[in-house]
């Protein structure tokens, strides 16, 4: 069975939090449960957002849960 449906938020909402996300990281990694306590955003929010900027090639996961900006 299907899972739920996840809430689709407003688009300009979308962009705002991947500015914030952006804001916050750099070249030097940053945890990713650091980031989303900086954010003070629920991690249900954030991580799907995440996955989508990790998909354009805007940010890198690497070891250790560790988050960096690509551009």
């Amino acid at each position: 069975l299907p899972g739920p449906v996840p809430e689709r938020r407003p688009l300009r909402e979308v962009a705002l939090l991947h500015g914030r996300i952006l804001d916050r990281l750099g070249p030097s990694p940053l945890a990713e449960d650091q980031l989303i306590r900086d954010l003070a955003l629920p991690a249900a929010h954030v991580a799907p957002e995440l996955l989508a900027l990790e998909l354009e090639g805007r940010i890198q996961r690497q070891a250790g849960g560790l988050l960096s900006r690509l551009d």
